[in-house]
């Protein structure tokens, strides 16, 4: 009996010393937001609404270097994102056990604003016209920088019941003072008889306080009479430290011959103050969807306090 209690007190103190040599951080960040939402021929009913978003980071550094962050992102009370990031000198690997998404969703509009895309408001049009996969279970690859100022990352998603499986890669480019150019492709295999191809090129350019961005995205899917195009355009201007504004333009164009070029257009602004955002967006969209003589525009008023 006592070489038993020995045998288990040695395992004990064995492993609260390989605990304690794993020294890490935990930290809380959060949000809420105040939104006032609204629009010509949409019966919004009551537009305002609150959102809230609280996020847990745990963060330490093994003994062979590697750095390991561990996210965990409530939103509205529900699970939001779940990832686990090894950083090493080979590159950064983060599994997602919820919220992933890879390059070409995260890159679908990246043009200067304000506050929202060009598209955003009113809702129920056609957004950035890409087809990003994004799901649990999935891994982005981050490579170490093989050339200056170029970035490279993998978005890999396994198959899945009724799917196969999606791969994605990005480029980033940064080289030339103020400017910085983006490509993302990626095969989104939705099912296992319709797959989507799907590119993003952009490029934004800083100068002074102004920054300048244009966009080309295109979806290329299996099923017929589904392709999209979208170009996007947008300028954006820091009157100071605190105010921003920004002008947006964008257009769809749809392979299926029924539908017409959606056009949308929006003005932005926000102003900050400490841990208060205060922003606001118009916009008017015409042939929402594609749908001829169907034009919309609608606003959206938000107050997000950080802490």
């Amino acid at each position: 009996m006592n070489k038993l209690k020995k045998v288990g007190l040695t395992a004990l103190g064995t492993a609260l010393v390989s605990t304690a040599a794993f020294a890490g951080d935990m930290a809380v960040t959060g949000s809420a937001v105040m939104t006032w939402v609204g629009g010509d021929n949409t019966d919004t009913g009551n537009g305002f609404t609150m959102s809230d978003t609280m996020v847990f980071t745990g963060s330490g550094e093994l003994d062979n270097g590697w750095a390991i962050t561990y996210t965990h992102k409530i939103d509205v009370g529900n699970a939001d994102v779940n990832s686990i990031k090894i950083a090493t000198d080979m590159g950064d690997l983060t599994f997602h056990g919820l919220g992933g998404s890879g390059p070409v969703a995260a890159w679908d509009d990246v043009m200067p604003t304000a506050n929202e895309e060009s598209w955003s408001e009113p809702g129920g049009g056609t957004a950035a016209a890409t087809a990003g996969h994004g799901t649990a279970d999935t891994f982005t690859y981050v490579l170490p920088e093989i050339v200056e100022s170029l970035t490279a990352q993998l978005y890999y998603t396994p198959s899945d019941t009724g799917a196969g499986d999606s791969l994605e890669y990005g480029l980033k480019y940064t080289g030339v003072e103020g400017l910085e150019v983006g490509f993302a492709q990626g095969d989104s295999d939705v099912s296992l008889t319709n797959t989507t191809e799907s590119t993003n090129l952009y490029a934004k350019y800083t100068y002074d306080s102004f920054v300048f961005g244009v966009q080309d995205n295109s979806t290329d899917a299996t099923t017929a009479s589904t392709d999209t195009d979208f170009r996007a355009y947008g300028v954006s201007y820091a009157v100071s430290d605190e105010i921003s504004v920004s002008y947006g333009m964008s257009t769809v164009e749809y392979e299926n011959t029924s539908l017409v070029d959606q056009d949308a257009s929006a003005v932005s602004f926000s102003y900050v103050s400490g841990g208060l955002t205060f922003a606001g967006t118009h916009g008017k969209t015409d042939n929402v969807a594609g749908t001829a003589a169907t034009d919309n525009s609608g606003y959206e008023l938000t107050a997000t306090f950080a802490f």
